[in-house]
């Protein structure tokens, strides 16, 4: 096997033997040697640079591009690297792994992108916005909603309507990776004639079209990411910038922005973890204690540490990797067009909220022992480890936040998958019944008088919609 390499030395961290690379192929091994090359000739100064000055990672996301990751997963005949999602999962973690973690989760946020538009391909988007990816073109998603938090599956606060053959959108967004860095942005709004949450409908919108203020970023990791809100104020947009027919948002979040984002986020977090564990390599093989004449390493408890957080990292790791080759077998390695109605990532989903549940936790988890294991010297910046442990903690908040996911998961198994009510359809007859037996005879009257009324209003839109 191969010597990992950094500056043309061995690499200070853990080589190749604690990597699954049973689980790439030959061309995804040398992709990964070239981004840890990048990584080490750059990328790794400039996310201190990111951190320290609160600056977006643009020249970090040029050199991706530079090289052809900004299209990784892009087929060959659009420009891009024609890989898949194990690719994808491998370029990601490596990313936060050996570089820049602010890099990483704008990286992801970007194939999200991406991939959102080559679900639902045409000539004018992949013209538009596919192909330019190599000369630095960077997209975006922008799902959030200040209204709804974690669950940001609805925008509540969007909208979009018919308008001179084209569409007027609005949208807001509490959190937007890139947010007024992006040359273009993927929303999800409320679809014309809105008609119940899983009535979404996707647009692209230039980053000229977006209001953001970066300045009001100032975050406790991934400082670098500039995901502050945004705001698309009633913008004119072509019917060309529509991501499938309307009413597909719903789809496109099941089918392409979560499997992506999930798989994304999760190897970004196994990633960190990983770096973290090099760190403490690093620091603990070659610290001294000169009155023992032993080295930090040489302690039992630091042993302990450290092979408890390699055993439940590469279990993350490998969990990730499987979920990924999984989307792989479904989508024939991501080349399989799907319509409209037709499904493959979706039914992996609930495996993809899986991996990013482990993923967060564990890093949380092994960046603290991680420090333990340095000790008072790993709470000082020039070691990196303290930004390793700031932005690893993002992970458990970042939506799907894993009290909402845990919740999904457990609800799934108990009571079965409709009883999610992912998309806010299903009628819960036994908790509306059980909460009118508390009402007495007059609020039963007034609830029952609310109820007629609301249902006479809605009748009366119902021949103008239809």
């Amino acid at each position: 096997m191969a010597e990992k390499k950094w500056g043309g030395e061995p690499y200070f961290g853990l080589g190749y033997d604690w990597d699954p690379d049973w689980l790439l192929t030959d061309r995804q091994r040398e992709l990964r040697e070239l981004l840890i090359e990048l990584c080490e000739k750059e990328m790794r100064a400039n996310a201190k640079t990111s951190d320290d000055k609160l600056e977006f990672p643009r020249r970090n996301l040029e050199l991706l591009g530079e090289h052809g990751f900004l299209g990784l997963t892009v087929p060959e005949e659009y420009g891009g690297l024609g890989q898949n999602h194990v690719a994808y999962a491998m370029t990601c973690e490596t990313i936060a792994r050996y570089g820049c973690a602010s890099t990483a989760m704008c990286y992801v946020m970007h194939v999200g992108a991406v991939q959102a538009i080559m679900l639902r391909p045409t000539d004018e988007l992949i013209e538009r916005y596919i192909r330019p990816l190599n000369s630095g073109k960077i997209g975006t998603l922008s799902y959030s909603d200040p209204e709804t938090g974690s669950h940001f599956w609805y925008p509540i606060s969007s909208g979009a309507e018919r308008s001179n053959g084209g569409f007027k959108v609005r949208k807001k967004a509490s959190w937007t990776t890139s947010g007024g860095f992006a040359d273009f942005y993927v929303v999800q709004t409320t679809s014309p004639d809105f008609s119940g949450y899983d009535d979404l409908s996707v647009f692209v919108i230039d980053g000229d079209q977006v209001q953001a203020k970066p300045s009001s970023w100032d975050a406790l990791g991934l400082r670098g990411n500039q995901s502050g809100p945004i705001e698309v104020p009633e913008v004119d947009v072509p019917a060309e910038n529509l991501i499938g027919p309307i009413g597909d948002g719903a789809a496109s979040n099941d089918e392409s922005v979560d499997p992506w984002f999930l798989v994304g986020s999760s190897s970004v977090w196994n990633g960190l973890a990983m770096g973290a564990i090099d760190i403490a390599k690093r620091q603990t093989t070659r610290k001294k204690h000169v009155d023992v004449g032993l080295r930090v390493a040489d302690y039992p408890t630091i042993q302990d540490y450290v092979g408890e957080a390699v055993m439940d990292t590469n279990a993350c790791r490998v969990f990730t990797y499987s979920v990924a080759d999984a989307l792989d077998r479904a989508t024939d390695d991501n080349t399989r067009r799907l319509a409209p109605g037709e499904f493959a990532r979706a039914n992996f989903l609930h495996w993809a909220w899986q991996i990013k549940f482990e993923a967060a936790k564990n890093t949380a988890h092994v960046v603290d022992k991680m420090l333990h294991a340095c000790g008072g010297t790993g709470y000082k910046r020039d070691m990196e480890l303290e930004r390793y442990l700031r932005d690893a903690k993002a992970g458990w908040v970042m939506g799907p936040t894993n009290e909402v996911l845990r919740q999904f998961v457990g609800k799934a198994v108990l009571l079965g998958f409709d009883a999610l009510d992912y998309w806010n359809q299903t009628y819960n007859r036994r908790a509306v019944e059980n909460e009118v037996k508390k009402l007495d005879p007059a609020g039963k009257r007034e609830l029952a008088d609310q109820l007629v009324a609301q249902a006479e209003e809605e009748e009366a839109k119902a021949p103008a919609r239809a």
